[in-house]
């Protein structure tokens, strides 16, 4: 599967190299909407063949474009098609998908391309589907566009999981603020300070007994043995106390049977969420053992199952990569300036911060890990910082440039498929 992924990539690479100026090519730019798309054809010397053909995102509008483009390459005796899309949402994956099925050549011109080049077709900033279709023809014919990448199916249901996950914890958070915001603010902000240092008590707290007055009115045994399931020891105790005593001095107002009501409400979501996240990670982990290139991340200090399958998934097959800054411009980790003028030798480079953000986010939680825990990363990390300890923010700069490095040698350990060597940590390409 890989060597014919392998070979789509390298026929990408050859188009790129070959359409600007070519008369071979009848390039078909599509504006991809929800309900219907837009075309416009041309050849890459910018000749105009078929201004404006719309159709619908269905079985038939599909295949009344490709009746249409073959007629109009037949007509004007050309070798080659190449559809370029401009990504939008997930409305264009059922379209690339079917072009890509039936052996077409299909490539993305991304929307910041597109608005960026909006003005020099016509001098003018205004925005409509027919402009912005010739838009993307106009890109392609010059080989400013992407290679569309169609991973396994297996990929495809991990990176799917992932992004259920991501959501359902977005889920979890906002209920969490719910709680301590529309319910703890309001009627009991002694609790408030607790509820990041208890175990699930806390919760319990705010189900079954949120309202300070009562607490205050039961005895201490009573309220312990309504908020907790067992003991854990005399911390959870102490801690329990030190809420019942609060509940009695409590400043919170008063607290009716709707707030009760919403509070339980609120809590139950959020153990449904919870749940939901636990059977999505166990999924996750389920379709990453699958691979063998999973077994192989899991070797790397720092990397759990979460990690190695949001690295396994954005990169997918290692050898459509050949280079490591590739991989680095994957996760946005590649460096850049603004350099002009005089001030050019003065710039200092950033991270762009252009890929993916939570392959980014992952690999810097590894790094925090593995510096702190693994005894070659400790190493390896105290030196980056050696000489550099008082630099302002110099802690998290090294903390990056490690996730870059992690990213660098997961990758490398994917095509190798071998385990993680730290005698090869300063060596890894």
């Amino acid at each position: 599967m890989n060597d014919i992924k392998d070979i789509k990539r390298e026929h990408f690479c050859q188009i790129i190299g070959e359409i600007s100026g070519s008369d071979e090519y009848l390039i078909v730019g599509i504006d991809v909407a929800k309900d219907k798309h837009h075309a416009f054809m041309g050849t890459a010397t910018g000749k105009t063949l078929y201004r404006r053909l719309i159709f619908e995102n269905s079985r038939s509008g599909f295949t009344r474009l490709l009746e249409q483009v073959e007629l109009i390459r037949s007509r004007n005796d050309l070798k080659k098609v190449l559809f370029a899309l401009e990504p939008t949402g997930n409305y264009h994956k059922p379209l690339g998908s079917h072009l890509a099925g039936n052996g077409f050549n299909v490539v993305l011109v991304s929307g910041k391309s597109v608005k960026n080049n909006r003005e020099t077709l016509d001098e003018r900033w205004d925005k409509h589907d027919l402009k912005d279709a010739a838009n993307v023809t106009d890109l392609a014919s010059r080989g400013r566009c992407q290679y569309y990448d169609r991973p396994s199916d297996k990929i495809i249901e991990l990176r799917d999981l992932l992004s259920l996950r991501r959501r359902l914890k977005k889920d979890e958070h906002i209920i969490r603020v719910r709680i301590r915001n529309s319910i703890l603010a309001k009627y009991f902000p002694e609790l408030d300070k607790f509820f990041n240092t208890g175990k699930g008590e806390i919760l319990s707290v705010v189900k079954w007994c949120p309202n300070p007055a009562k607490i205050a009115c039961m005895p201490f045994d009573r309220f312990f043995r309504m908020v907790t399931k067992r003991e854990r020891g005399i911390a959870q105790k102490l801690r329990l106390r030190k809420i019942h005593e609060s509940a009695g001095e409590s400043i919170g107002c008063p607290m009716g049977e709707a707030a009760e009501f919403e509070a339980k409400l609120l809590v139950d979501k959020l153990d449904q969420v919870r749940q939901d996240i636990g059977e999505v990670e166990k999924r996750i982990k389920e379709i990453g053992e699958g691979f063998a290139e999973y077994r192989y991340l899991l070797t790397i200090p720092g990397f759990g199952p979460y990690i190695s399958s949001v690295v396994l998934s954005a990169i997918a097959n290692p050898f459509r990569f050949d280079n490591a800054s590739q991989v680095l411009k994957l996760s946005g980790y590649d460096l850049c300036a603004a350099r002009s003028g005089q001030s050019s030798d003065k710039a200092v480079p950033v991270i762009s911060k252009r890929g993916n953000s939570e392959l980014r986010y992952a690999l810097y939680q590894a790094a925090r890990v593995a510096s702190a825990m693994n005894i070659y990363f400790k190493a390896y990390f105290t030196g980056l910082l050696q000489g550099r300890q008082r630099e302002r923010g110099i802690h998290t700069k090294m903390t990056v440039k490690l996730a870059a490095k992690m990213l660098v040698i997961a990758w490398a350990l994917m095509k190798r498929k071998e385990a993680f060597n730290p005698n090869r940590l300063n060596t890894c390409r």
